[in-house]
């Protein structure tokens, strides 16, 4: 039995390396760990590092580096259509509501047999027939490969790290200012303004301070009335 390590998507594929197919339903194109036997009659252990959403076309490596080509089984399904796409719109918000696998085409929606379901389709005023085809649901919109999670991830930390220290350094900027009286925090102090953090109070209670200058004066003018 040879051991399938890893996941080739159907993109990075080379025909030249595929030496036996499976055909898998839903169910076995969503295994981590799974003995299965090739349609070649080879067998083969899927055995990778976690579960992995396979789908038609997508291959999986072999131990000595040849493929095995994956195609999706065809299965029953109940294929739900509607008169116009409104409707057919209501009905897929309804079944994404309850986190059910479907597939969803231009013109019909196709889901695994489930009796509630079903029923809630009647309800909504759709029809449904039975039908045996290839099921291919839509995949979580954050259900991505690990190298594209790790990327979004890290580039997250670092928007999440620079607002950090801009906000960290402005902070202190303001506390300079208001203690120190030190003009040479002017840009801060421009910017604090700008981003309405509370800047403006400090600057009218220290242009406050300034009109002692104003009493003196009237002081001194009083006093040159007196000499006379």
């Amino acid at each position: 039995m040879q051991r399938a390590i890893s996941v080739v998507r159907k993109a990075a594929v080379k025909q030249d390396r595929v030496v036996d197919t499976l055909t898998l339903d839903h169910e076995d194109r969503n295994r981590r760990r799974v003995a299965l036997k090739g349609d070649g009659g080879r067998d083969i252990l899927l055995d990778l590092d976690k579960a992995t959403a396979l789908s038609d076309g997508d291959a999986v490596k072999l131990e000595d580096g040849s493929l095995v080509l994956i195609k999706a089984a065809a299965q029953k399904l109940i294929e739900i259509t509607a008169e116009n796409p409104l409707r057919l719109a209501r009905v897929a918000w309804h079944i994404g509501n309850r986190h059910t696998p479907a597939e969803i085409t231009a013109n019909a929606i196709y889901i695994e047999h489930d009796h509630v379901l079903a029923e809630m389709v009647r309800g909504q005023g759709c029809a449904m027939s039975d039908v045996e085809r290839p099921f291919q649901p839509e995949r979580g919109a954050y259900d991505h490969d690990h190298a594209d999670c790790g990327h979004d991830h890290g580039h997250a930390h670092h928007d999440h790290g620079h607002a950090h220290a801009h906000d960290h350094g402005h902070s202190h900027a303001g506390h300079g200012h208001e203690h120190g009286q030190e003009h040479h925090h002017t840009p801060e102090h421009a910017h604090g303004a700008s981003c309405g953090c509370g800047h403006d109070h400090h600057h009218d209670d220290h242009g406050h301070k300034h009109d002692h200058g104003h009493h003196g004066h009237e002081h001194g003018h009083k006093g040159h009335k007196h000499d006379h």
